[in-house]
């Protein structure tokens, strides 16, 4: 069976390496980006399955990103995870209008997150 493909997009690196580590235990093939530009190259050369996305960056920020993804038909599909220190209402709010699948704001329950992630990994269409 094909790993799962999981980009990990934050500009901090404790998260990623938290992260990076907590999906490779969980069978999940992964993929890192310290930044926005990293995260776009990433996703041309290695489309992921879902994509773990900071929303600030010091360049090219999630919700640039999501949008850039999500209107484009190579890869509108994926699905987009934002995780962010943005907890007011129209910051999530906005993160869903852009297509996000999920928004979680930081800090996160690992196992939280590790179950949405396998839920929406699971379902196919939507």
């Amino acid at each position: 069976m094909e790993l799962k493909k999981i980009l990990i997009v934050d500009d901090d690196p404790y998260i990623l390496m938290s992260l990076d580590y907590l999906m490779r235990v969980n069978r999940f093939d992964v993929l890192v980006a310290r930044n926005g530009t990293e995260a776009l190259e990433s996703i041309n050369s290695n489309k992921p399955d879902l994509i773990l996305l900071d929303i600030m960056m010091p360049d090219v920020d999630g919700y640039e990103i999501c949008n850039r993804l999500k209107s484009d038909p190579q890869t509108k599909e994926i699905k987009i995870v934002f995780m962010s220190a943005r907890t007011k209402p129209s910051d999530i709010q906005k993160g869903y209008d852009l297509g996000a699948s999920l928004y979680i704001t930081k800090p996160f329950s690992t196992r939280d997150l590790l179950k949405q992630i396998k839920e929406l990994l699971s379902h196919r269409l939507y």
